[in-house]
């Protein structure tokens, strides 16, 4: 996920000056030119580019996510040591923005200014619950991590490229050591996954080391077969050299690879023994506390839990409500919500068959989709991403376990376009009403639209490009799923069922997430909820609330985020009437980068005064 910032509220005098403030400012002791303010905020904005190149320099798969081949045969540094050098970094950063006087700064770097010091701040304050997580889990960790990486983000364009490649994977050894290491510091504070996580990590493990090179079956490992690939069409090496490169290869995977997976199913295998079925935050060291924490830095706001847990009731209800209006336009054989949430679930004429046809037919029906929506973003947008988006199914060796769809970044640089993944490893789990809200979200309007103009836009330091917390990230990709019907999408009532079985399921999340970290639901409760409550098919609830489990208050930001960016619409539609442009609202939530929700009010507020001073 991406890393989160929490911000103060600001007073608008502050940050958003009139224009004509720029032209001279004056604190208690100094009056600063125009000029100072010029030179001033160039300076600044400097400092921030060179505290974020330092720290890419530090980080190669960063870097290499970012389109930069630094270092480009190591791994990133996942030591406990390593952790304890960043924070000091953290801390000598924030007292070097001292140097700084916040009036001195034009009103861009002001804002600029004020996430860097909260970043810095939250990282500092929030390092106490640094090892209150699960590095290794069904959603992810690096015994999955690292050949996702390889095959999707080390790009392979010369014979340096593969050897680096080839590198890393001699390394992969030794990081895991490392990793292991990581997960004991957290074993001896008894923060272990629950028991449920353990079969799904082994099951990956072992996906990960099958085909040859590790056994004599046909085929080829996916790691083997992607280097074979990539250095097949190379360029600057001739047939022997390829050769001898995936020779290299297939032996790094053979002695690097396959004994770090060995150790670590060993060392897990061992740790099962110690898990319980405790699911909650609850359970964790100061588990309350953390789970304060985390609400906080999720929704970028101070709603307690059980305000959280109030909020999704009322929008389950509401949803609910607007849900039987659609009962009534498909001419339903009763009026109970309950049946037609059944034959959601059930209903054949739902879901494509669970075969390789059926699964290519789902693709093909996805990439239309977001084609179809390319055509139409002038009626909703100014500014548009340059980089493309594809569609993109899950990778077998990782799909049992994957979520049901994700998005993955474009590289800033051009090289890889942003990619909506699609897992189709049970289409009974793929419900095709869910399609275009899935769609929107993941593709286009949501994730990539926002994550690819944040890394295009100019004029403001790399750290707002790249950054993002999780109540406006994902609360842009909730509200992207609403977006599309106020310009004829969502023909299909069946479709619009989709889209507000998403939106509820969203709310259903305030709900679950809290009852599991705060009031102590069990798993087998959360499914009644969702059973109870939701269309959703039982592997996909069952897969969300193992999500929530291992990502505590994560989920809470969709609805929060999609709930402040709808109020502020309307509120500045109500205040500006026939003023009000869409697309002019969109460039205000999307130009500036992922901001928490307050600075987001802040920036609407502004734009809404400025459109009424200059009537």
């Amino acid at each position: 996920m991406k890393k989160k910032i929490i911000l103060p509220s600001l007073a608008l005098s502050l940050i958003f000056a009139a224009c004509g403030n720029d032209k001279e400012k004056t604190t208690d002791n100094k009056t600063y030119s125009a000029d100072e303010i010029k030179s001033e905020s160039a300076k600044a904005n400097a400092f921030f580019d060179r505290v974020f190149d330092r720290e890419v320099d530090r980080d190669p798969v960063k870097a290499a996510l970012l389109g930069i081949k630094k270092n480009y045969d190591q791994w990133s540094d996942i030591s406990e040591e390593h952790s304890q050098k960043e924070i000091e970094i953290d801390k000598a950063n924030l007292d070097s923005l001292k140097q700084f006087d916040l009036n001195s700064l034009d009103e861009q770097t002001q804002i600029s200014y004020r996430l860097f010091e909260n970043d810095a701040k939250q990282s500092i304050d929030n390092f106490r619950w640094h090892l209150h997580d699960y590095p290794v889990n069904q959603m992810g960790g690096m015994h999955v991590d690292m050949p996702t990486f390889l095959i999707n983000v080390h790009n392979v364009d010369n014979k340096t490229d593969a050897e680096a490649y080839i590198s890393r994977l001699d390394k992969v050894a030794p990081m895991f050591d490392v990793m292991i290491t990581n997960l004991k510091l957290r074993e001896a504070k008894n923060i272990i996954p629950p028991k449920f996580v353990f079969p799904y990590v082994l099951n990956d493990c072992k996906n990960v080391i099958s085909g040859q090179p590790f056994d004599k079956s046909k085929e080829l490992n996916p790691i083997l077969d992607d280097i074979t690939k990539k250095v097949n069409v190379l360029k600057d090496v001739d047939d022997a050299g390829k050769k001898e490169l995936i020779k290299k290869a297939s032996d790094a995977l053979v002695n690097s690879v396959k004994p770090a997976y060995e150790k670590l199913i060993a060392y897990w295998t061992e740790l099962e023994k110690k898990s319980t079925t405790d699911d909650g935050a609850w359970k964790l060291p100061e588990g309350d506390a953390f789970y304060d924490a985390a609400l906080k830095m999720t929704t970028t706001t101070d709603l307690t839990a059980d305000q959280i847990h109030e909020i999704g009731l009322k929008e389950v209800e509401r949803i609910h409500n607007e849900m039987r209006e659609i009962m009534k336009k498909v001419n339903f054989k009763s009026d109970n919500l309950q049946e037609f949430f059944d034959f959601m679930r059930t209903d054949k004429q739902f879901y494509y068959a669970n075969t390789a046809e059926g699964k290519e037919a789902y693709r093909v029906k996805a990439v239309k989709i977001i084609d179809d929506m390319k055509k139409e973003l002038d009626k909703l947008f100014l500014t548009k991403p340059k980089a493309d988006c594809v569609v993109k199914p899950v990778e077998a060796f990782r799909e049992k376990s994957a979520g049901g769809a994700f998005y993955e970044d474009p590289a800033p640089d051009g090289s890889r376009p942003g990619r909506y993944y699609i897992n189709l490893y049970n289409m009974a789990d793929q419900a095709t009403y869910q399609m275009e809200a899935l769609a929107y979200h993941e593709g286009i309007p949501g994730h990539h639209m926002q994550i690819a103009i944040a890394q295009e836009l100019t004029g403001v330091p790399k750290f707002r490009m790249h950054g993002g917390n999780v109540a406006y990230v994902e609360g842009w990709a909730l509200y992207s799923e609403k977006l599309p019907k106020e310009i004829g999408f969502y023909q299909d009532p069946y479709s619009d069922f989709g889209r507000l079985a998403m939106e509820l399921f969203r709310a259903a999340r305030l709900v679950v997430d809290t009852g599991i970290h705060r009031k102590k639901w069990s798993r087998e409760k959360a499914l009644a909820y969702f059973k109870e409550n939701t269309p959703n098919p039982e592997g996909d609830n069952k897969k969300e609330i193992e999500r929530y489990i291992v990502w505590p208050s994560q989920a809470t930001g969709y609805k929060i985020g999609m709930n402040k960016i709808i109020e502020l619409r309307e509120n500045a539609k109500n205040k500006l009437g026939d003023k009000f442009d869409l697309r002019e609202f969109h460039d205000v939530v999307l130009t500036s980068g992922p901001v928490p929700l307050n600075i987001l009010e802040e920036m609407v507020n502004s734009w809404v005064s400025r459109k009424l001073g200059s009537s």
